[in-house]
């Protein structure tokens, strides 16, 4: 099955959300995602019935409004995007794309996002310091064609509707309201872990609260995932969780940098995933079963 995925967004994990997969166990509840984002891990876990419920949470409110109508309202938000798609190119597209994206900073339309997104540079989210967004247009694309992202949108409502539950909320809270046989999966803005403001978030994730956070679920014997940190070559990326938390590192192989390829180096990125105590010793057990039943 393929899988849909509505948002073009900068760093999902899309093409890592098979590998993340194989580490879920066997039975669980619902799948929180704190930090969602194109909710790629969700997608790909409700097209392979990997639980029973969904949250999908992200501090940036437009966007989770934007995954409301895209499971709400799947028919709606497809025919707006196509009447802004064919729009476009009445007109000078840079004033077009400047237009929706001040209407958008007044507005907060589901379907204009939903465009800027689709027309942005690099699929990715840029705010000013009064929190607008304020990413220029690839003035070489036009956006996705209007019936591939009609098949998308309604692709992810059937996989959703009445299955999950869109949240606006700090990740603390989300993780605060956690029950036993959930699995959390968090993909947090890890460039953005000091006290300084990244124009790509509306609001850092401070380092040692992050890390006191993870304490805490472990406290509570949670089963949790964590995309965090990588490398590119010798090259690093962001801060590596503390080993006092007891998480067991997985590396995954993200494919060759495109910049490293630019260079004329053949470097692969790898990212890291922590999987939580708790998760890593279920993950045993259920390797264990698996041997024992195929004896």
């Amino acid at each position: 099955m393929t899988i849909p995925h509505p948002i073009p967004y900068q760093g999902s994990k899309r093409g890592l959300a098979p590998a993340i997969l194989a580490y879920f166990p066997e039975t669980m509840g619902r799948l929180i995602e704190p930090f969602a984002g194109s909710a790629a891990l969700t997608l790909a876990a409700a097209s392979s019935e990997r639980a029973t419920g969904f949250v999908i949470n992200d501090l940036n409110e437009p966007l989770m409004n934007l995954w409301r109508a895209i499971i709400n309202s799947p028919e709606h938000l497809a025919r707006q995007y196509e009447l802004l798609w064919k729009a476009q190119h009445a007109e000078n597209r840079r004033r077009f794309y400047d237009a929706v994206r001040d209407e958008f900073n007044r507005a907060g339309k589901p379907e204009l996002m939903l465009y800027l997104l689709a027309r942005c540079v690099k699929a990715s989210v840029r705010y000013n310091a009064s929190g607008e967004f304020n990413q220029s247009p690839d003035n070489r694309r036009m956006g996705a064609l209007p019936a591939t992202l009609r098949e998308h949108i309604f692709g992810a409502s059937r996989l959703l509707k009445g299955r999950a539950e869109c949240r606006s909320q700090d990740y603390k809270e989300v993780l605060a309201d956690a029950a036993a046989d959930d699995l959390i999966y968090m993909d947090p803005p890890y460039q953005g872990v000091c006290a300084s403001r990244d124009p790509r978030y509306l609001k850092p994730i401070l380092f040692d609260e992050f890390v006191d956070e993870l304490d805490s679920l472990n406290s509570r014997n949670m089963s949790y995932l964590v995309s965090f940190d990588g490398r590119t070559g010798e090259k690093t990326h962001g801060r590596r969780l503390p080993p006092r938390l007891g998480l067991h590192l997985v590396e995954l192989q993200a494919g060759r940098s495109s910049q490293a390829t630019l260079l004329g180096r053949a470097e692969v990125t790898v990212e890291s995933l922590y999987l939580s105590p708790t998760l890593a010793e279920q993950s045993k057990d259920d390797m264990m079963r698996y041997d024992l039943s195929h004896r």
